[in-house]
């Protein structure tokens, strides 16, 4: 909801694209630190033991970007503790959620199914909030901010009446024991969990990346603001949810698909992100970014079911959040280098994004050995 409200922010609080790139980074460095601390909490307690109060805490954190906004008079200062605080309890949402659905299907074509419905989700979220995002802020800027807890207690709400993941019986380990367990998958499994691992990273920089320029180029160079702005993020985002959704449907547990979904993920992102580089028509950028958006929808289920499904369901929480830590590492980085880059020429951007979208197609053809999962 913030990124199409950033410039509108950027002008409001007299501040620079760099200290208004942050008010998404911060939020993302401090989930980075704890969404290990929440995926070791979710096997040692429980799943919804863990999600429902980082929702009231991402709530509060909501809250006082709100409040400080309408009441104070110079409160960017204030928005970045309110956006640590929804760190804080975001850390403890989304990514545990993929383990949670790991849990609820014994069968892995179920859990594929599953996570692929989770990513469309995620994603159906990204394509809706530019668009409710612009439009809340036509009223008063800082209006999205005040959306944010309203969310957390709907989400709130829904968990507790609605999912319904096994009972939690098993003991989790000590510290100690866990973090030599850990130590012990990833030497056993790294040789392609940690490529899953930076791929997930990647692929979120360049998606968070790209968004952050597209906002500001739509305002600056195209005059095109509030709801219709949101409607021109939303186009591309939503060709990824649709593509997530088809994906997760049809991969099934064939882990030998998810290699091949990832690696044409990425090269078919890397060769699209081209286009900008010698078309500089508003209309063939975003559809560039439209096929850009079916790339990334058919790599990220592929990497969510690998990881979910390549380890034991007791360290199901604690594996699939060191890469949900690696994809919010994405998240934080795309918007504030991009807001560097953007300083120069705006095919600096796109060099940046093809190189890695064609890294990752390289790194998954490589390293990824299904019979190894």
């Amino acid at each position: 909801m913030l990124i199409p409200v950033l410039p509108l922010i950027e002008k409001k609080l007299n501040i620079t694209d760099l200290q208004v790139s942050l008010i998404i980074t911060i939020y993302s460095i401090v989930a980075i630190v704890l969404i290990p601390v929440a995926g070791y909490l979710s096997d040692k307690w429980g799943r919804k033991k863990v999600i429902i109060p980082s929702l009231f805490i991402a709530a509060i954190g909501g809250a006082l970007t709100g409040w400080v906004s309408w009441k104070v008079d110079n409160p960017y200062t204030w928005i970045l503790i309110g956006r640590i605080i929804q760190g804080i309890g975001s850390a403890g949402a989304m990514p545990v959620v993929i383990p949670c659905v790991g849990d609820m299907f014994q069968d892995e074509e179920q859990v594929s199914s599953g996570l692929g419905l989770v990513e469309t989700s995620n994603t159906l979220g990204k394509v809706l909030s530019p668009i409710l995002g612009s439009l809340l802020a036509s009223f008063v800027w800082f209006l999205p901010f005040w959306f944010i807890p309203i969310l957390c207690i709907v989400s709130i709400v829904l968990i507790i009446f609605l999912v319904k993941p096994p009972e939690h019986t098993k003991e989790a380990p000590p510290l100690k024991v866990f973090l030599k367990n850990v130590k012990g998958i990833l030497m056993e499994k790294g040789r392609w969990l940690l490529p899953i691992f930076l791929l997930g990273g990647i692929i979120m920089f360049i998606l968070f990346g790209i968004l952050f320029y597209l906002s500001s180029l739509l305002e600056k160079r195209y005059h095109l603001e509030g709801v219709w702005k949101g409607l021109v993020l939303a186009i591309p985002l939503a060709s990824l949810s649709l593509t997530s959704y088809i994906t997760g449907k049809k991969i099934g547990d064939k882990k030998g698909v998810m290699k091949w979904c990832i690696c044409i993920g990425f090269f078919l992102l890397g060769i699209t992100l081209t286009i900008p580089i010698f078309f500089k028509s508003i209309y063939i950028i975003i559809i560039s970014l439209v096929i850009s958006g079916i790339g990334i929808g058919v790599a990220l289920p592929s990497l969510d079911a690998l990881v979910t499904e390549g380890v034991e369901k007791e360290q199901r929480g604690s594996i699939t959040s060191l890469y949900s830590s690696m994809r919010f590492v994405g998240v934080a980085a795309g918007p504030p280098l991009f807001a560097l880059l953007m300083k120069g020429p705006d095919n600096y951007i796109f060099y940046l994004s093809i190189s890695l979208a064609l890294l990752g197609a390289i790194l998954a053809l490589k390293f990824i050995k299904p019979e190894h999962n």
